[in-house]
């Protein structure tokens, strides 16, 4: 049953199409779910690489479920990130979030959301937390600065923690204590990618680094603007990263309270972040000029080492 729209959104919705991959339209006529999970496994398996390396070590019953979720994810993202118009990613953004309640009403045309209700049905997933990821993407249209640690951890409980809180669904967990450690994990990382990317965000006109905090170290936009690093900058992000860290160090106990094949994906993906803490300390916080990145020989080793720590716990 499609989706209305008026016509004013229709013609925003089809203008955000024109800028995104053609096969992310919605098709007339929904796809079987053998179709529907190829398409998500090709998304997946090509679009991101650390997802690829990490789904090698999920049980072969849960690839299709993971697959559906990141397929999910990354739509979703691209129809807040990659559209290059406000208002036409708030019109897609709202025919996706309406799609994701017919997809609950049993009603599924997107391969995405034909895969993903298979999904939702085997592992019993609320709808809360694919549809808080929606409440950042369009968080992203209209907020582009922010005041406070607090409002941007806010944001983060939109844009990173629905991630974690989907993953221990599809895997059997549901209760407050994982939760929660899983919320600083993905915060952490979160907070991670922002330190890594001011450079990037700032192409697109947004800024995470909260400003009481560059007030408080006497940091101002223009030093951003013209990538200029100063000794207070370098103190600034001195700070980001060490709160940054904290919370990694806050997540980790939740590697000990999953099975070995999700232990392993939490602990490479904390791994990758601390990693990218690191790298943003080599380059002596400077993330202005160049932005920091984790080699592939370095990515091997935090895999390898990764096997080794949970290999041997078990």
């Amino acid at each position: 049953m499609p989706v209305d729209v008026d016509v004013a959104n229709h013609a925003l919705i089809e203008k955000g199409w024109a800028a995104l991959p053609p096969d992310y339209r919605i098709p007339d006529q929904p796809p079987t779910l053998e179709q529907a999970r190829a398409w998500c496994s090709r998304l997946a398996e090509t679009h991101y690489e650390n997802f690829h390396v990490a789904s090698w070590f999920l049980p072969r019953r849960l690839r299709p479920h993971f697959h559906a979720i990141y397929a999910y994810c990354r739509v979703s993202d691209d129809l807040g990130d990659e559209v290059g118009n406000p208002d036409q990613s708030l019109a897609l953004l709202n025919l996706w979030g309406a799609e994701l309640d017919a997809c609950y009403q049993g009603v599924a045309r997107h391969p995405v959301f034909v895969a993903l209700a298979e999904t939702i049905r085997a592992c019993d997933i609320p709808k809360e937390p694919f549809a808080d990821l929606l409440v950042a993407f369009r968080q992203d249209q209209t907020a582009t600065r922010y005041a406070t640690m607090d409002d941007v951890l806010a944001y983060c409980h939109y844009s990173a923690n629905p991630v974690g809180r989907i993953v221990l669904y599809a895997c059997g967990y549901r209760d407050e204590e994982r939760f929660a450690l899983s919320d600083q994990t993905c915060s952490a990382l979160q907070l991670a990618n922002f330190w890594q990317d001011v450079r990037v965000d700032y192409t697109k006109n947004r800024i995470y680094i909260p400003r009481e905090d560059m007030d408080r170290f006497g940091v101002d936009e223009p030093m951003i603007a013209e990538a200029r690093f100063t000794p207070q900058f370098r103190e600034l992000m001195r700070c980001e990263v060490d709160a940054a860290r904290e919370m990694f160090r806050a997540g980790m106990p939740l590697i000990g309270m999953v099975d070995r094949e999700l232990a392993l994906d939490l602990d490479l993906f904390s791994r990758g972040g601390l990693e990218i803490l690191r790298a943003i300390e080599r380059q002596n916080f400077d993330v202005l000029r160049a932005r920091p990145a984790i080699s592939k020989t370095r990515k091997a080793a935090l895999l390898l080492r990764a096997l080794a720590s949970k290999w041997s716990a078990f």
